[in-house]
């Protein structure tokens, strides 16, 4: 990926769908089981808002689209291809527009890969997360390994691009079992795919096992173990590790989720939904702005009936505030974080605008580089991210 083309970050949107057939224990996401959807109410209303979102972003060419959730292929197909066309109504489009759908491989949503297909639908991100069945009961998840196999087959003869999630750093992995299991995933894939390591987060089921002592995850030694294959079979497959978590054949990286990696504008909308939105103001001016939506569905359901939308928070971002933003999500990819991109959004170069012992302490360790290309981590430093971060910008470290 060429600096030039790392610039070149078209508008993106993305529609939020709340509801699941079950809560995965792992999950912290803002999904809600419900046994009843009204789906005619709610495509009003993500239309609705998406609507409103076009009267604040005119002239934008939006270059993705991403339904994610919840479980959004559970959502009827006609929702997504009335939020596809009204998309292409407002606003120009790129002649490669990615437009994704977050899918679980039950048989529900599998059924429906042709007909989402058929409204606009051209990814599917499917989550698998185990090719094994023990291990996806521990994980909470409805389908098994079966399943699995059957959407991941259906989703290659239907759509010419996809990917899945799997989740490592389970408890007991073993690296021997983790490494074959890679392979065969990687053998299936087709051009992407997105390899986590279990996290143990704060209100969720797991959480709480965790805390009593019931739910053992690998301790650091292992995970770093599971982490190194993980980089060994991608990489041997031809698989490059452009993020963090993310795998992908040059060409096949997530142009949706590069948006968020490289700083974009994008807009939210559905239940929760965060965006980045540069507002025009009464002088023509843009203002960097977060908007958060409303989390609860039926609040964000009834104000968008009631005013539009379901926005609850909107807040100006300051320039510290963009500073840390852009460079917490920047490191996570291989490639820089370009001096134009801090010139452009601080007004300052990476060592003007960071602080210049703890960047050096940084380059010296070897976590990051720092040259007339702009900002990067290393390969030791984007596995240790989270630490290099909290150093970087917490002075109280």
């Amino acid at each position: 990926m060429s600096l030039a083309t790392a610039e070149a970050v078209p508008f993106g949107i993305y529609i939020h769908w709340p509801f699941c057939l079950s809560k995965c224990p792992y999950c912290d996401f803002n999904s809600h089981v419900a046994d009843k959807v009204d789906h005619a109410r709610w495509r009003a209303a993500l239309r609705a808002e998406l609507a409103a979102g076009a009267a604040r972003h005119p002239g934008r060419t939006v270059g993705s689209v991403f339904f994610g959730g919840g479980t959004p292929s559970l959502m009827d197909p006609e929702t997504a291809g009335a939020l596809i066309a009204d998309i292409k109504t407002f606003w120009p489009v790129t002649d490669d527009i990615e437009i994704t759908l977050e899918a679980n491989p039950g048989t529900v949503e599998i059924n429906r890969f042709s007909s989402f297909a058929s409204n606009g639908i051209n990814r599917v991100s499917i989550g698998i997360q185990a090719l094994n069945d023990r291990d996806l009961k521990f994980l909470g998840r409805v389908h098994n390994a079966a399943e699995a196999m059957r959407a991941l087959d259906v989703a290659a003869n239907v759509f010419d691009r996809f990917s899945f999630d799997l989740i490592y750093a389970r408890p007991e992995h073993d690296p021997r079992a983790w490494r074959h299991e890679l392979r065969e995933a990687l053998e299936i894939a087709r051009g992407h795919i997105s390899l986590y390591q279990l996290t143990i987060e704060p209100g969720t089921q797991f959480h709480t096992l965790h805390q009593r002592g019931d739910l053992v995850v690998p301790d650091e030694d292992l995970a770093t173990d599971l982490y190194e294959i993980t980089q060994e079979e991608t990489k041997a497959a031809g698989y490059g590790c452009y993020e963090v978590s993310n795998h992908a054949r040059p060409g096949q990286e997530s142009r949706h989720n590069l948006v968020y990696w490289r700083y974009g504008d994008y807009l939210g909308i559905g239940p929760g939904a965060h965006g980045r939105e540069a507002v025009i103001q009464p002088d023509g001016s843009t203002k960097p702005m977060a908007v958060r939506r409303h989390r609860a569905p039926e609040i964000w359901l009834d104000r968008v009936e009631k005013q539009g939308h379901g926005t609850q928070e909107e807040t100006a971002l300051v320039a510290d505030e963009r500073l840390i933003e852009m460079v917490m999500m920047g490191l996570r990819l291989n490639e820089p974080i370009p001096v134009g991109r801090f010139e452009r959004i601080i007004g300052k170069t990476p060592r003007e605008a960071l602080d210049s012992e703890r960047l050096e302490t940084l380059i010296a360790s070897g976590d990051l580089i720092c040259d007339q290309a702009g900002l990067r981590t290393t390969d030791q430093g984007r596995n240790r991210l989270n630490g290099v971060l909290r150093y970087l910008f917490d002075h109280s470290a």
